[in-house]
C-alpha cells in the first residue's frame, strides 16, 4: 500500500493495469530492428513488445504477429509511419548521391531510388486483422475512419509526438496514449512535418512535463532512456511508462550486427549525429565514417525520403553482411553507452527493479 502513495508509482501501476503489464517498460517499435524474438522476451518479462512494421508487407505483418503469439501471450503494439507526401525527384541530385556512394559500396543502380514502402492502406488492413493490443503511429496521425475501425475492435491508439502542438493534435484526433519522443532518440525523429524535424529538437526532459501538462491521456516517455535512472526520472516528470529502443539493441534477441551492438556500448552522447544521409529523413545514428563523410561540406545533399533510402540500400546491406561499422546504418540514441549486453527479458526486469528503488516508497 505504501508504494502506491507515490504519484509516479500510481501512474505506472494504473498504466500496467490498463494494458495487462507487470512492468511499465515498453520496447520501442524499431523498423528493421524488432524481430519477434526481442518482443517475445520483453513481453514475457511483463513489458510491452513492439513491431516496427514500416517495411513489412501485409502478409509479413500477419506472420510477425503469429510468430510473436506462438511464444507469448503478452501485450503487443504494432507501429506504422504515416506516409509523407510523394517526394520531389531531382535526377541531378540523385546522380550526385549515386556517384558519392560509389566510394562506400557496390555500384548503385539507376532505378535504386524508385523503391517505395509497402502500400499503407493494405498495411492498415493487416494491422486490424493482426489485432494487437495497441496500434501506434509516428510521423503524423491516422485517418479518422481508420481510428474509428481500430477503436471498434478495442485496439488502443498510441500516438508518437515530438512537440506539444503535435500532442494536442493527437489527443484531439482520439489518441488513447501519447508517446513523447525526445530528440535524444535513436533512429528517425517522429515529427509530423519532416521539414521541421531538425529545427524543433526538443529534449525529452523539457518535452515530457510540457506534454503531460497539455493533455489528459497517459503519456509514455521515449528517447534517451536506457537505464533505471532514466525510467525513474521519466515517471517523476509525469510519464506513466517508459519506452526503450537503443537500450535493448545489445541484447542477443535483437539480432543486430555485432559491430553495431559493440559500438552502441562504447558510444558517448556526443558521438551520435542527426543525419538524412541514410534514408532522406532525419535520424540519429552513430557518427561512423560514412555518416561523417556524408554530412561534410563536400558531400552532395541527400535525396528525399524514401529515395535516399533506396539509393543507400546496397551499401547498408553489404555493411550489415560484412559487419562493417564504418558503413552500417547504426541508429543509436544519445544514451547508447548505458545499453547492456544482457538477455532482453532479464534486462527489462532489472531496469524496473532499479527504477523502483529510486522512486519514493
Amino acid at each position: 500500500m505504501a508504494a502506491n502513495s507515490d504519484p509516479a508509482r500510481q501512474r505506472a501501476d494504473a498504466f500496467c493495469a490498463d494494458f495487462c503489464l507487470r512492468i511499465p517498460v515498453l520496447l520501442a517499435p524499431m523498423a528493421g530492428a524488432c524481430p519477434p524474438s526481442l518482443s517475445i522476451a520483453v513481453a514475457n518479462a511483463g513489458g510491452m513488445g513492439a513491431c516496427g512494421a514500416l517495411l513489412l508487407s501485409p502478409s509479413e505483418i500477419l506472420g510477425w504477429a503469429q510468430e510473436f503469439r506462438a511464444e507469448s501471450d503478452g501485450t503487443l503494439q504494432i507501429n506504422l509511419w504515416i506516409p509523407d507526401p510523394a517526394p520531389v525527384r531531382d535526377a541531378a541530385r540523385e546522380d550526385a548521391v549515386r556517384a558519392f556512394l560509389q566510394n562506400w559500396g557496390p555500384a548503385v543502380a539507376p532505378t535504386a531510388g524508385d523503391a517505395s514502402p509497402p502500400d499503407f492502406a493494405e498495411q492498415c488492413e493487416a494491422l486490424l486483422q493482426a489485432a494487437p493490443d495497441a496500434i501506434s503511429s509516428i510521423m503524423g496521425l491516422y485517418p479518422p475512419e481508420f481510428v474509428a475501425r481500430m477503436k471498434a475492435k478495442g485496439i488502443k491508439w498510441f500516438a508518437n509526438v515530438t512537440t506539444v502542438d503535435e500532442a494536442r493534435l493527437a489527443e484531439a484526433a482520439g489518441a488513447d496514449v501519447i508517446v513523447a519522443q525526445g530528440m535524444e532518440a535513436g533512429g528517425h525523429r517522429g515529427a509530423f512535418d519532416a521539414s521541421y524535424a531538425e529545427q524543433q529538437l526538443v529534449g525529452l526532459f523539457a518535452l515530457l512535463p510540457a506534454v503531460v501538462d497539455a493533455v489528459s491521456v497517459p503519456v509514455v516517455a521515449t528517447g534517451g532512456i536506457a537505464d533505471a535512472r532514466g525510467i525513474a526520472a521519466a515517471l517523476t516528470l509525469g510519464a506513466s511508462a517508459a519506452q526503450i529502443g537503443t537500450g535493448f539493441l545489445r541484447s542477443p534477441e535483437a539480432k543486430v550486427a555485432q559491430a553495431w551492438a559493440d559500438s552502441i556500448g562504447r558510444c558517448m552522447p556526443e558521438e551520435t549525429v542527426v543525419t538524412r544521409a541514410f534514408s532522406g529523413r532525419p535520424g540519429r545514428a552513430i557518427a561512423n565514417a560514412y555518416a561523417k563523410a556524408a554530412t561534410s561540406s563536400e558531400a552532395p545533399d541527400p535525396a528525399p525520403y524514401p529515395v535516399q533510402r533506396g539509393l543507400t540500400k546496397a551499401m547498408r546491406d553489404l555493411a550489415a553482411q560484412t559487419n562493417d561499422i564504418d558503413r552500417i546504418q547504426a541508429w543509436a540514441g544519445q544514451s547508447s553507452r548505458l545499453a547492456r549486453a544482457e538477455p532482453a527479458g532479464e534486462l527489462a526486469r532489472t531496469l524496473w527493479d532499479g527504477a523502483k528503488a529510486l522512486l519514493p516508497s
